[in-house]
């Protein structure tokens, strides 16, 4: 999901770079389609076709999931903020972020990198990336859906940070930088990804430096996403690197937090991606009495992971999951506490996997649970999931 700076060795910079950043995920290679797969549209959402149920059988998942209603796309049933992230290796995910736009209400392209050259001078890599035309029909799709590149603090030395952090000519040069860029572009603003990279360590500088980023942002009104880790520790239920205290110094400024609640277990810890109690527990940290929830993202993966007894995971997408399913043709299991489907199976070198994959009745959960929090949904990353699963937002 995001690079990983030599300085820190924290949770966000092991396990996921095994899996990918936000925030980037390993680039798999898309198997040959199956004849078994039904290309059809359908003329009803999942909901009414009986297929968000416990016990799913791998022949519908294979049959139906490309099978999403276009009558349905229009309509929205979670009535949250609905952020998508996209990535320049994933070409599905920019097909979907245009069919699926009037479910979106913003798109965050993971494209940028903010990169110090010396004292007060910065510098935005990756405008490349930046397809106008691409943006044009996903602003057709749905007008009102911003478009917020990920701008990734990238290749940062700790005196970078040092330096930044303790100059304000340093902080209002680097804020003038992203502002020239936002407005040359006609971005309506970004999603900053920096919180992580100082593994929970100067948060307080942290804050005053979003705090003015934001500030500088919405005065050119231009909208500011923060991409936060987990308020819990995964597995230990230790505090984690970004609590209630910056969250509340931060929500007057910060448009909306991109909660980063997935990847819970590891290659040592095998388990769900995503505990629904361990997902409801990091909003209430972070905001026990719902004052700022509507700005919080809860972070949904739209990737599993294939975990084996030789301490591996592999990250699966969504024709790799399809083509396990044909292969295999396991018997689902659904983890009640969890809220999560998984399944095992047994290569053919004799080693033992471990499966868990987002489901339909997995994402209509998550879904509920945003709706019951008052809260919003970031999603990591379109293209990477299932085609019907839009037919649940």
């Amino acid at each position: 999901m995001r690079a990983v700076l030599t300085l820190t060795l924290v949770y966000s910079c092991t396990w996921l770079s095994l899996v990918g950043s936000t925030l980037s995920k390993t680039d798999i290679k898309k198997p040959s389609k199956s004849q078994d797969t039904e290309t059809a549209v359908a003329d009803r959402p999942v909901q009414e076709r009986g297929l968000v149920v416990t016990d799913p059988q791998w022949r519908d998942i294979v049959r139906e999931e490309r099978r999403y209603c276009p009558q349905a796309v229009a309509k929205r049933h979670f009535q949250g903020a609905v952020l998508g992230y996209i990535t320049p290796w994933n070409s599905h995910g920019y097909d979907i972020a245009k069919l699926f736009g009037p479910k979106l209400t913003s798109v965050s392209p993971v494209w940028l990198q903010l990169r110090r050259r010396g004292p007060e001078s910065f510098h935005v890599t990756g405008l490349h990336d930046h397809d106008p035309g691409w943006v044009k029909a996903v602003r057709k799709a749905n007008k009102k859906n911003k478009i917020l590149p990920r701008l990734l603090f990238d290749s940062w030395s700790y005196q970078d940070y040092m330096s930044v952090l303790d100059s304000e000519d340093e902080i209002e040069e680097l804020g003038r930088e992203v502002v020239e860029v936002g407005k040359a572009e006609k971005f309506d603003g970004f999603t900053l990804e920096l919180w992580s990279q100082l593994g929970g360590n100067k948060r307080k500088e942290l804050v005053h430096l979003v705090t003015h980023l934001c500030e500088a942002l919405k005065a050119e009104k231009l909208s500011c996403v923060l991409v936060i880790p987990p308020a819990v520790a995964p597995g230990s239920g230790q505090p984690g690197m970004f609590g209630r205290e910056e969250f509340e110094k931060l929500a007057p400024v910060v448009d909306a937090f991109s909660l980063m609640t997935y990847d819970y277990s590891s290659p040592s810890r095998p388990g769900p991606s995503a505990p629904l109690p361990w997902m409801r527990d990091c909003v209430l940290q972070l905001d026990p009495q719902g004052l700022w929830r509507q700005k919080i993202l809860l972070g949904l993966n739209l990737y599993g992971l294939d975990f084996s007894t030789q301490g591996g995971a592999e990250p699966l997408l969504g024709d790799r999951y399809i083509e396990l399913l044909r292969e295999i043709r396991p018997k689902l299991q659904w983890d009640e506490q969890a809220g999560e489907h998984y399944f095992s199976y047994k290569s053919s070198n004799g080693v033992k996997h471990m499966v868990y994959y987002p489901t339909l009745k997995s994402m209509q959960q998550r879904v509920k649970l945003a709706t019951e929090l008052g809260a919003g949904i970031s999603m990591w990353e379109l293209g990477q999931g299932l085609d019907y699963f839009y037919d649940l937002l």
